[in-house]
């Protein structure tokens, strides 16, 4: 199963990620963990250019394709071999957000950019896709390290606690951009509901956590129930 975990920044998905990996693997489940952009060696260098901050100018097409190239290394690199050999794939960030992103927040043409999606994911979708939402002013406070309501005390995610200094190019956007984004994750969202999977990420991480983890395991015990009953026909 390819699962995938989408949303604005500052909506936790690293460490979801991070979590749904660990308790599935407690579970006997062989998991890959990606992110994007990066993940083998071309990407990593590529990501750097991507979100370095106060780096080189990129116009949005050109950014679009080097997310894209990124991706295609990764599907033949990673993804692909995991899920042939009947892994479970769980990637921070896919192809949903180049449309999110570069085509809401950037507003490039989406129906151009759906095309460079098929070329660099050889048509391959995510089985389930989980949208983190925030507002993006909880996303943005997150990320800067301001107080945020009903955020919780007991565990420090990794990804939400980075000082603003340490902001990537995409949060230098501002809060019209994440709006945009976040906008465009809900829309999509709305147009695959067999696919996408709704989580309020303003809540406490670990009621997040439960609520990534209650999703996944009811979605792989379903697949396997299909294929169980596909084995027997």
């Amino acid at each position: 199963m390819f699962i995938t975990l989408e949303g604005p920044d500052g909506a936790g998905k690293t460490t979801q990620a991070a979590l749904l990996v660990e308790a599935l693997r407690t579970k006997g489940y062989d998991v890959t963990l990606v992110h994007e952009p990066g993940g083998t060696d071309l990407g990593e260098n590529i990501r750097a250019l991507l979100l370095e901050r106060g780096g080189v100018p990129i116009d949005p097409a050109a950014e679009a394709l080097l997310f894209s190239a990124c991706r295609a290394q990764l599907m033949v690199e990673v993804i692909t071999p995991a899920m042939e050999r009947g892994g479970v794939v769980v990637a921070d960030r896919f192809a949903d957000s180049t449309l999110a992103y570069q085509g809401a927040g950037r507003g490039l043409p989406m129906e151009e950019l759906r095309a460079l999606v098929r070329i660099a994911t050889r048509g391959i979708r995510p089985d389930l896709t989980l949208l983190l939402d925030v507002p993006a002013v909880t996303g943005l406070a997150r990320r800067s390290g301001a107080a945020v309501p009903n955020r919780s005390a007991s565990i420090t995610a990794p990804d939400e606690a980075e000082l603003q200094e340490n902001w990537n190019r995409f949060e230098d956007e501002g809060r019209g951009f994440q709006e945009r984004v976040r906008n465009a994750y809900l829309a999509l969202a709305s147009e695959e509901p067999d696919r996408w999977r709704l989580i309020d990420a303003s809540r406490p991480i670990e009621d997040v956590t439960k609520a990534v983890e209650s999703v996944v395991l009811a979605a792989l015990s379903g697949a396997a129930s299909i294929g169980s009953r596909r084995s027997e026909h």
